[in-house]
């Protein structure tokens, strides 16, 4: 009986825990961009045993967005933070430009990242919300 109770409350907290997780990997992050500035959003590379293996530099693809938004990617090499990396590797930033911004808007952004790498072609994605401000 003990046994089952227990495997009922272990299963229930792996519910609620995963129930969470949903919940916050559904949270898009926020960004502020007023005409005419630039946003860095984020690094872009991909590497094995801290190694880069892309060939070329990524292409960035909107999905999703508003008018008078850009994406971009500016090459310059990276630190891969993520796989604990020491040295910095091939790669780019992925910049956001506001340009002709004439009323205030909130939108969701998404875009795709396609990398050419070693072992073939592979691609991420990413939604933020965007606040434009004139």
């Amino acid at each position: 009986m003990r046994s089952q109770s227990s495997a009922i409350l272990a299963a229930a907290l792996l519910a609620v825990t995963c129930l969470g997780q949903a919940d916050a990997e559904d949270v898009l992050r926020r960004i502020a961009v007023k005409n005419g500035e630039s946003v860095d959003l984020g690094t872009v590379y991909w590497v094995a045993n801290c190694h880069s293996i892309m060939i070329g530099l990524p292409e960035i693809e909107m999905l999703e967005g508003p008018p008078g938004v850009a994406l971009s990617v500016r090459e310059e090499p990276v630190l891969p933070r993520r796989q604990g990396c020491a040295a910095k590797v091939p790669g780019g930033t992925v910049v956001l430009t506001a340009k002709d911004v004439t009323e205030r808007s909130d939108t969701k952004l998404t875009f795709r990242v396609k990398y050419k790498i070693k072992d073939g072609p592979r691609q991420t994605s990413q939604s933020y919300m965007i606040s434009l401000f004139p």
